[in-house]
């Protein structure tokens, strides 16, 4: 199972695993992206690429309001603080939870090709993820931490985003991102700046 992020992280990497003989079921859990209509842009070019390719997409619950409480007194944390750890670790030990309930034995994420996130976090988040529900559902759920940044899949990516006209996000998605790239390019609308 991978959980999806956006399309433009997941094309290559389900170019990857279809050319490897690995049929993904995607997974879009999200809840952090902000505000909703920017969720619902990223979660319909997932959807819209997945039926392209013929692939099963599992939709789960939009609750940012759950998310916020998940992060609470986390708010001031920098880009690849603590806050990025806790909002890893909710969205992965949910897809930890649905593949062990859908019987996969694997799951992994497209997280682990954004260049806005930490990779040390990911795996942290996501080895804890699998290792609390195989102890929960005793029955082992196994984490792919592969660095999805490497082997030509970044390039790929910039490909297959200008290949498919891919909406492409300028920020990791919750409302802080959002705020943090305002003020760093000097902007009141992120949407102003040239996503190349």
């Amino acid at each position: 199972m991978l959980h999806c992020c956006c399309a433009p992280c997941s094309s290559a990497i389900i170019e990857w695993m279809l050319a490897h003989d690995v049929r993904p079921t995607l997974y879009y859990f999200n809840p952090n992206i902000f505000p909703e209509e920017e969720y619902l842009i990223r979660k319909n070019e997932c959807t819209r690429y997945a039926a392209s390719l013929g692939l099963d997409i599992l939709d789960d619950d939009y609750d940012h309001a759950a998310w916020r409480c998940e992060v609470k007194g986390m708010e001031q944390e920098p880009e690849r603080g603590a806050r990025c750890l806790q909002c890893f670790k909710m969205r992965l030990l949910r897809a930890a939870r649905k593949a062990s309930e859908l019987g996969f034995g694997v799951f992994t994420t497209t997280l682990a090709s954004s260049r806005w996130k930490s990779l040390t976090q990911i795996n942290e988040a996501g080895h804890w993820a699998a290792a609390l529900v195989s102890e929960e559902k005793g029955k082992i759920v196994r984490f792919d931490d592969r660095n999805w940044r490497k082997g030509g899949l970044q390039q790929r990516r910039n490909e297959l985003l200008k290949e498919n006209s891919f909406y492409n996000q300028l920020y990791c998605g919750c409302e802080f991102s959002l705020e943090a790239m305002k003020q760093k390019f000097g902007v009141e609308d992120i949407h102003e700046l040239d996503p190349k």
